[in-house]
């Protein structure tokens, strides 16, 4: 079963065109299409699974966000890029939350949330993967809902929610950020960081590029259509900010499913030719994150 869309689900508009045909070179190999938007230029898997068919391409023991246990070569990659960009992470959400309280946003297995708890946060997080969820739950005693419409999470309002490469995956996004906005309060931060799909790695691998992971990744956002995107829903971007460890993680992706060879020192240029490029406002860089407020309303 597959959901079939017939209009942009950002802005509405119903020409749409194909703008790349992908494999999942993760775990399927099955085909599927991205389309784009005439109007705004956004690009969506379509169609896409269905939501109860979609936890099949999530299902493998190989997806190393939900799982802390396994290791080889790029596991290993992963994690030595993990315990950094915690880190990163943890500074930008110091940086700019005005408060204490923090919400992440599919949390996976809550090493982030539990480096913020540890720094004086008071840390709640959503993940839908059950796996996932109750690894973080045993491993660091956090607390851990299964998803935004919980009963226990409407009563609080969060200083700062977080969504770090989440919102490609979810199959509404503008359903998702308003019920976000809810979460929020009225002056808090919201940190939003997604891949980028202009960006110089994504122009170079085309339909081999890592980050489209298809079809597990359902919106394909660029600069441009992101930043259109939460001005749509009512947001004002403060500061952006790239992800650079994330372009050779990518690369390192992208020169296996073209090659079928690791490639790392391949990869490795090819990431920091990536965070060169990343500087021209035509590419950016391989992942973005976007710093943002809530607009205010005086009507």
């Amino acid at each position: 079963m597959t959901d079939s869309l017939n209009s942009c689900p950002v802005c509405g508009n119903n020409k749409l065109f194909i703008f790349l045909n992908g494999k999942d070179y993760f775990l399927s190999n099955e085909i599927f299409t991205i389309q784009q938007c005439d109007s705004c230029g956004f690009r969506f898997t379509n169609p896409s699974p269905a939501r109860d068919e979609i936890g099949k391409y999530y299902n493998s023991e190989l997806y190393i966000s939900h799982d802390s246990k396994k290791f080889n070569i790029t596991t290993l990659a992963y994690r030595i890029a993990r315990y950094f960009t915690i880190r990163k992470k943890y500074s930008i959400i110091n940086n700019y939350s005005k408060g204490r309280r923090l919400l992440d946003v599919g949390c996976g297995t809550g090493e982030l949330l539990y480096y913020c708890s540890r720094n004086g946060y008071l840390v709640q997080g959503i993940e839908p993967n059950t796996k996932a969820r109750q690894y973080a739950m045993k491993k660091y005693s956090l607390e851990v809902s299964e998803d935004l419409l919980e009963k226990g999470l409407v009563k609080n309002k969060f200083d700062c929610i977080t969504l770090w490469h989440v919102l490609e995956h979810v199959p509404r996004p503008t359903e998702t950020l308003t019920q976000i906005t809810k979460l929020l309060n009225p002056e808090g931060t919201l940190i939003i960081a997604v891949p980028n799909s202009n960006s110089w790695d994504a122009v170079h691998y085309k339909q081999y590029w890592g980050a489209y992971d298809l079809p597990r990744h359902l919106s394909h956002f660029t600069y441009q259509t992101l930043k259109y995107f939460v001005e749509l829903n009512n947001y004002n971007l403060i500061k952006y900010l790239p992800q650079k460890l994330d372009a050779i993680y990518i690369s390192l992706l992208s020169e296996q499913y073209k090659t079928g060879r690791k490639n790392f020192l391949k990869a490795i240029y090819r990431g920091f030719q990536s965070n060169f490029y990343g500087k021209r406002p035509e590419f950016y860089h391989s992942s973005i994150i976007f710093i943002l407020t809530p607009k205010i309303s005086y009507f």
